[in-house]
């Protein structure tokens, strides 16, 4: 009852829509019908007398205008490329047991088989129409030359003739192959309402009015040509307004259809693996967030994500008390045991990643190369910290802070630990005057309230001087470097196609200007750089007086490793130098671990 109720609002919202194109088609061709009845009826007398030829003329070269203007509009909508998705194609050489799982799905929920199977780089599963000629991957001219003889055109042979299935790649390390079976079901039977043609001619016109859309709002032509594409694009924005409450009410009752149909096949299985789903996606932020997002910031893409995600997610269920039990699963049989060749795909997967939410370059390079997670620590955690260590001493520098301050003149000059806290610490602040209960300037400087601390600034965190002076010089350095690394041989060059007989990331039609598409974070503030910067020099510190290690821990990313076990206790008190100027608790933690704050450390 669902299917049929969910499948009946599906083709009456696909009508509606269809009915708005042919409104518009009626409009168009209503003058020309109007300037035809004129036209006839002066030739036959009908309609003659004074005036009746200027009336003829005026409206058949409106007629005119408006039938050139739609056609306009409709090889605007009917050229335009709809979005796609960028992914990494699976070629069903290289995953037979997948491809033989999904179409085995299809036949038992009698729904057409996807036409092909496609990787994303997040936690998520859909099926995306490519029958657009534009979507087709490109044949080679002796096939089209060995078929020219057949009836059909390039662009009927290339159309496939149902969606691509698009999976989300860590369901597929993570998930069990029949958690993913139950994970897919609702997505694959979305095939059959897809099939249906006015659900089908209704998703064509509502994606070509919004690409013809995007490509009015994108036009850096002429002024003439964007002249006519704003006028097009006005028209294609009308009608896609008024096709917006259908559409969705449409894409309502097709996954409403969907998910009823697939209660059929694995309902119990499935309220497991949607448990599995949130996990997933709860390990996979953190992975790109924690681990991820530092080495791409050095140039390294860590060329095993989805595996990593398998680490950091057992990584969490041995922590957390709510995923106790998960681990059993790993005994059974992983999803990406269905790929001839895994690693492949994960590379190709984890360079998309770092494309899409970081805007890396396509191909790998002498700044941005691939990094297995056994360098991990050495490649990227040892060198982010020296580099940071060697940027805060080039800002001092620069500043004119002495090397030697607060040291006698025997000890070594160099970059040392206790110049930059010497830097940092403030003495505390006067009093307020006893006759009046605060002052202030005009600057925003700090504010000094009744009990002689410092009020918060306009981040809401207390900090001295010297932290938002040197904070503010280090954003403007990084600022330069990331402009000067972007302007430089690393931008992003054309895609390339994967080796193993895996096709690369389907990019050709994908516009790079927009990298990246889905950034982690939003810009650091000056205060969280400055934090970062200090606590790389204390680690540089610890790793060249007290022997310690740099590590990676799968859930919070490179760490500090004393005597083979992560030291989490530093953060608070590099924010007690940085926030209040009071050096005395990393003192007291350096002391405990024999860390030489006074001795130069190694940068690069």
């Amino acid at each position: 009852m669902g299917v049929e109720l969910g499948a009946h609002t599906a083709r009456s919202r696909a009508l509606a829509v269809l009915r708005i194109r042919s409104r518009a088609l009626a409009v168009a061709l209503l003058p020309a019908a109007v300037a035809v009845v004129l036209l006839v009826g002066g030739s036959t007398g009908h309609i003659d007398g004074p005036g009746w030829g200027v009336v003829r003329a005026v409206v058949t070269g409106f007629a005119v205008f408006v039938l050139l203007c739609a056609v306009g509009v409709a090889l605007l909508v009917a050229r335009s490329r709809p979005a796609m998705s960028p992914t990494v194609p699976v070629a069903e050489e290289s995953a037979p047991d997948l491809y033989r799982m999904v179409r085995d799905l299809a036949d038992r929920l009698e729904v057409p088989a996807p036409s092909a199977i496609a990787l994303t780089p997040d936690c998520d599963s859909w099926l995306e129409d490519r029958t657009h000629p534009a979507h087709a991957p490109p044949r080679p001219e002796s096939a089209d030359e060995m078929e020219g003889g057949r009836g059909l055109g390039p662009a009927h042979r290339r159309t496939p003739a149902a969606p691509v299935l698009v999976i989300g790649s860590p369901f597929l390390w993570w998930m069990r192959v029949g958690e993913l079976r139950a994970v897919l079901a609702p997505v694959v039977a979305g095939t059959g309402p897809s099939a249906h043609p006015d659900i089908a001619a209704a998703r064509r016109f509502v994606r070509g009015l919004d690409a013809a859309v995007a490509v009015a709002s994108a036009s850096t032509r002429g002024p003439l040509t964007r002249l006519v594409l704003g006028v097009a694009g006005w028209v294609a924005r009308i009608m896609l307004r008024a096709c917006r409450v259908h559409a969705a009410e449409m894409e309502r009752g097709v996954a409403t259809a969907a998910a009823e149909r697939a209660q059929t096949v694995d309902y119990g299985l499935r309220i497991v693996a949607q448990e599995q789903v949130g996990l997933a996606y709860a390990g996979w932020d953190r992975l790109l967030t924690r681990v991820a997002l530092p080495a791409w910031r050095m140039g390294r893409w860590p060329s095993r994500l989805d595996a990593g995600v398998v680490a950091a997610l057992t990584e969490l269920s041995r922590r957390d008390r709510l995923a106790e039990g998960f681990t059993s699963r790993l005994g059974e049989r992983p999803a990406c045991d269905l790929l001839e060749e895994p690693g492949a795909i994960d590379e190709a997967t984890s360079l998309l990643a770092a494309r899409l939410f970081h805007g890396g370059p396509a191909e790998t390079g002498p700044d941005w190369a691939p990094v297995d997670w056994a360098e991990y620590p050495d490649e990227v955690v040892d060198r982010k910290w020296r580099t940071d260590a060697a940027r805060l001493h080039r800002v001092l520098d620069g500043l004119g802070v002495s090397r030697t301050a607060g040291r006698g003149a025997s000890e070594p000059e160099g970059p040392t630990l206790d110049r930059v806290m010497d830097h940092l610490t403030s003495a505390p602040p006067p009093p307020p005057p006893p006759s009046s209960p605060s002052q202030g300037t005009d600057g925003g400087a700090t504010v000094y309230e009744a009990d002689g601390g410092p009020e918060s600034d306009e981040d809401g965190v207390p900090a001295t001087e010297r932290s938002a002076a040197l904070a503010a010089v280090l954003s403007a350095e990084l600022a330069r470097e990331e402009a000067a690394t972007t302007a430089g041989p690393t931008a992003s060059p054309a895609p390339s196609t994967a080796s193993a007989g895996q096709g690369g990331p389907d990019l050709a039609l994908w516009d790079d200007g927009a990298l990246p598409l889905f950034p982690l974070q939003p810009p650091r503030t000056g205060r969280e750089l400055l934090g970062d910067h200090v606590t790389a020099m204390v680690c540089c510190a610890a790793m060249d007086t007290a022997g310690a290690m740099p590590g990676l821990d799968w859930l919070d990313g490179p760490s500090l490793l004393v005597n083979g076990e992560r030291s989490a206790d530093l953060g608070p008190r590099v924010l007690s130098l940085i926030e209040e100027g009071d050096p005395a608790p990393l003192r007291a933690w350096l002391l405990d671990l024999g860390v030489r704050a006074e001795k130069p450390v190694r940068l690069v």
